[in-house]
């Protein structure tokens, strides 16, 4: 008889159980992504030393904020020799004028230090800009992401001394399978979560890849079509809420139009 009860007290258990699991269904973790960047990074036309930086990782940055400077020994001199190049054509262009204005000189002399004098002219622009460029502006206003090179290190011509994050240029990378890719449409707005994160950060779909990042076989099964993936990708609402790198879970908006299965 205790047999029995029991028994049934098990059963009557089992019942309960799976009658609070069918009223609490799992919760949808939503399709997994992560934080990314576009950054813009600053270098140099030309290698040299760093001999000041002006910012530090993290710190704010307007545009035209200057950020570096290169060591400018060779570009001062190489303006110097042309100022000297250009006084000295200025002077011949100036006695082959006045000899042309008496008659004494000819025509093909007065042309040739034209022709000088405009060569010289254009080697002093291109140097004074050569050195100008030895000072590193900000392009764009946003935060220093991270320095490469240090004072008193070189670098090399045309990689970044540093990379400037503007607020704009984050965005959320995520994948959704074949089936749901119907459900999202450019513009449409998506909940976003993270730990330790804001419970009400949104972002907004920008780009629906065309291409599926999984290529199966011409002649593929129905289980072969769920492991195809799409990228989405999405601006954030409030990119000072995030962090590159952070990995972020996001679900279906409640206006987020589903598409018609009909």
């Amino acid at each position: 008889m205790n047999a029995s009860r029991t028994a049934q007290r098990t059963l009557a258990a089992i019942a309960l159980l799976s009658l609070l699991a069918g009223c609490n269904p799992p919760r949808d973790p939503g399709y997994q992504g992560w934080v990314e960047a576009d950054m813009i990074f600053v270098s140099p036309d030309e290698s040299g030393r760093v001999t000041k930086l002006n910012v530090r990782e993290g710190d704010e940055v307007k545009s035209g904020n200057r950020l570096y400077s290169i060591d400018d020994d060779l570009q001062q001199a190489n303006l110097n020799q042309n100022k000297a190049t250009l006084a000295n054509a200025q002077q011949s262009y100036d006695r082959a004028s006045s000899l042309s204005r008496t008659g004494s000189g000819t025509q093909a002399t007065l042309d040739s230090a034209v022709s000088a004098l405009r060569v010289a002219e254009a080697q002093v622009a291109t140097s004074e800009t050569r050195l100008s460029r030895r000072i590193g502006y900000a392009p764009i206003s946003g935060t220093v992401q991270q320095i490469y090179f240090r004072e008193g290190e070189t670098v090399p011509a045309q990689r970044p001394v540093l990379s400037i994050m503007p607020p704009g240029n984050m965005k959320l990378r995520f994948y959704v399978s074949e089936v749901d890719l119907p459900k999202l449409a450019i513009g449409d707005e998506v909940r976003v979560t993270c730990d330790n994160c804001s419970a009400d950060l949104t972002a907004r779909i920008y780009f629906l890849s065309t291409a599926a990042e999984y290529t199966p076989p011409v002649i593929y099964s129905l289980d072969e079509r769920n492991k195809l993936v799409y990228l989405v990708q999405a601006r954030p609402s409030r990119p000072d809420a995030l962090r590159v790198g952070q990995p972020i879970s996001v679900s279906l908006s409640a206006k987020t139009p589903v598409a018609d299965k009909r």
